[in-house]
């Protein structure tokens, strides 16, 4: 077994460090919440008074934060894990991050001889804990070969996306494609409402025909067609509106960067921003059918 630093114990870093846990590694974590700090520790986590003090005599550190600044500010900060990383120690960040640091934090890494993987995830909180999250990495070959036994205690499907920085390229190109699909499937269930189809009978036929996609026959927007949707549940989040409009504000940082046309998801960027500035940032992503409906 492992001794193992976790460093952000939010509500998919906290889920996730149990697994660990509860595969038989040691934990040293470390959150600025005092109440996420208190839970880890009531499960067997070792609580560290900073990223310093968890990353010291660990064979790997794990990293969940919010950006780009946060991630550069534990990693290359002083008195942050580089400094304080043993020889050879593996750095596991799965935060969703911009492509930019994500590769300056992996260049930093090396420099000091550490190997180092990107890691986002997808799956929200029911996959965290669960533990069937599916993970997006990049980085070099060894240090994906070294990551994947710890990647599989807390996920299910582990992907070598290429170098580093492309595991987050691949988080954010999906992502995008996920609110696109989305906003697709609540325009036409809206549209079905006016013209007087039936919600049932549109999802009986959209998911066996042309119009298929993940947003329709696994995450329903309306209740109904699939119960465990969080249009089941008055669209309590499994993935927040509030963090899909994050993801598509990294797409359209990184496609301005690299001079990428994406009309639709600058579209979806822009709708996704009216739904959370009107106050709905903590629903579900697919509760912005209430919005196209009028109701939100």
């Amino acid at each position: 077994m492992a001794k193992v630093a976790f460093i952000g114990l939010g509500n998919m870093g906290g889920p996730m460090m149990l697994n660990l846990l509860k595969a038989g590694h040691d934990c040293a974590v470390f959150d600025l919440s005092s109440d996420a700090m208190k839970a880890a520790g009531e499960a067997g986590a070792t609580l560290a008074g900073g990223p310093g003090e968890a990353t010291r005599g660990v064979d790997v550190v794990v990293t969940m934060l919010p950006a780009g600044k946060h991630v550069r500010g534990v990693y290359e900060g002083e008195g942050g894990v580089i400094e304080n990383a043993s020889a050879g120690t593996l750095l596991i960040d799965c935060s969703t991050i911009d492509v930019a640091s994500a590769r300056a934090v992996g260049e930093a890494a090396k420099a000091a001889g550490l190997p180092m993987v990107d890691a986002p995830v997808s799956g929200g909180t029911a996959g965290a804990a669960a533990g069937t999250l599916t993970f997006m990495v990049g980085g070099p070959e060894e240090a994906f070969v070294a990551a994947k036994p710890f990647l599989d205690i807390m996920g299910g499907t582990i992907v070598h996306a290429g170098e580093s920085g492309n595991g987050q390229a691949a988080k954010i190109c999906n992502n995008m494609l996920l609110g696109i699909t989305m906003l697709g499937t609540c325009e036409a269930f809206m549209l079905a409402k006016r013209l007087g189809l039936d919600a049932q009978k549109l999802f009986d036929i959209s998911s066996k025909a042309s119009g298929q996609s993940w947003s329709m026959t696994s995450y329903c927007p309306v209740p109904g067609p699939v119960p465990t949707t969080p249009a089941n549940r008055d669209y309590q989040p499994g993935f927040a509106a509030a963090m899909m409009l994050k993801d598509l504000k990294l797409a359209q940082e990184a496609a301005a960067q690299v001079d990428a046309a994406t009309p639709l998801g600058s579209a979806a960027e822009s709708l996704y921003s009216l739904f959370c500035n009107a106050g709905n940032g903590g629903l579900d992503f697919s509760g912005i059918i209430k919005m196209i409906d009028g109701d939100a």
